[in-house]
């Protein structure tokens, strides 16, 4: 078995890696190829345990992502086996990996729904994946200026700072009125609110959509209306979605929205399917975080780990 520390996926993952292992998962799971297996929770202790599986038949490996949040602190791990013998190949500390992933399948969204001339970003948080959010929207499109609110002036001002330098973006603008930040071509949802944080009122015609931030059927980071406005509403899992999108779960039981209009993402991705139809669509993603993506990922990393000798062996 080979041991990844965070430090060995910082220094062998690109996020041109990531967006490749998600697009492949994507396909694979359009072409029943790939198992997913929803994420599951078990508390204890004022602590929570979540684990998530899945399978890539064609990669020939399954694994499982397990992580814990206790005393205000999350730890990642993946595992990642072979199908023909069932050995374990690698344990990777994951946060890192699931920061990168997590950016990489908005940004597949992005490539295959947003405008193929869409230049401006609004981001609604400043965390630690708001970042890769950022960068992966960014490696898909030719972005000339990103708008970055948060509640926050300090958190808002320093992430427009440290993004400007990391891109090479010269227009990473902090904003103080939340409404500001929707004038953009892709708008990003990436907090911990359990309230919308973006209107539908807000949303210009033509606009993409990123929902990223909740994965709890009790958190919706987009309102009502912007589920109404929306032409095409994709995400990564229908089973999933079921479970813990409350942006979408909400809507449907209020009578707005209906699952038949709801899509996974990975058909578009394949080509099955259309997504966007005209310039003035708006398209959404409602992204939740899939297992197929931790394990796509992961075979990535265990494949350059082999090829660079990186790691533990263990």
């Amino acid at each position: 078995m080979r041991y990844l520390t965070e430090q060995d996926v910082t220094q062998l993952l690109t996020m041109q890696d990531a967006l490749a292992a998600v697009e492949l998962a994507f396909k694979a799971q359009a072409a029943g190829d790939a198992t997913n297996e929803s994420r599951r929770r078990v508390r204890a202790n004022n602590a929570i345990l979540m684990t998530m599986s899945g399978a890539i038949a064609s990669l020939k490996v399954f694994g499982l992502k397990a992580y814990t949040v206790a005393r205000g602190k999350a730890r990642f791990h993946v595992s990642l086996y072979d199908t023909t013998t069932g050995e374990l190949l690698a344990l990777i500390e994951a946060d890192k990996l699931g920061q990168m992933r997590t950016g990489a399948a908005s940004g597949v969204a992005t490539k295959y729904l947003a405008r193929e001339d869409a230049k401006t970003v609004g981001i609604y948080g400043t965390g630690w994946q708001a970042q890769s959010q950022l960068a992966a929207v960014c490696a898909v499109r030719n972005i000339e200026s990103v708008k970055v609110y948060s509640r926050s002036e300090e958190k808002r001002t320093l992430f427009s700072q440290t993004m400007c330098k990391e891109l090479g973006i010269a227009n990473v603008t902090p904003v103080a009125d939340p409404e500001a930040a929707a004038q953009a071509d892709i708008l990003i949802t990436i907090t911990s609110s359990r309230e919308p944080v973006l209107k539908g009122a807000w949303i210009k015609a033509g606009t993409h959509i990123n929902a990223a931030g909740g994965n709890s059927i009790l958190r919706s980071e987009v309102d009502d209306e912007a589920i109404k406005r929306a032409n095409f509403i994709a995400v990564d899992s229908k089973d999933q979605a079921r479970l813990e999108a409350g942006e979408l779960v909400f809507p449907i039981e209020k009578g707005l929205l209906t699952w038949e209009r709801v899509q996974e993402v990975c058909h578009v991705v394949n080509g099955t399917m259309s997504g966007r139809q005209q310039t003035s669509d708006i398209t959404l993603f409602k992204s939740l975080g899939l297992a197929i993506e931790d394990v796509a990922t992961a075979a990535l990393l265990y494949r350059k780990a082999v090829e660079q000798n990186i790691g533990k062996e263990i």
